[in-house]
């Protein structure tokens, strides 16, 4: 039971985390994922321009309590 309502937690907060960065990112990012682990995130998807992948990462830095692990977004 509770690793269930970890677990629950965990997706409703990389909800919560990716409905920001949208929002904050607009259409500069595609396919936003971000995976919450016990550690820290990890930020996924696409961007155009290598400035685009770091404010997504500087706007997880500022949103998120949590460490980012590793910034996985493509360049395109």
């Amino acid at each position: 039971m509770q690793a269930q309502l970890l677990s629950t937690s965990l997706v409703s907060e990389e909800e919560r985390l990716e409905n920001l960065l949208q929002t904050r990112l607009g259409n500069r990012i595609r396919d936003l994922r971000v995976q919450l682990h016990d550690a820290g995130l990890i930020l996924q998807g696409r961007v155009s321009t290598y400035h685009a992948k770091q404010l997504a990462q500087h706007a997880a830095m500022e949103l998120s309590e949590y460490p980012i692990l590793a910034n996985e977004i493509e360049v395109y």
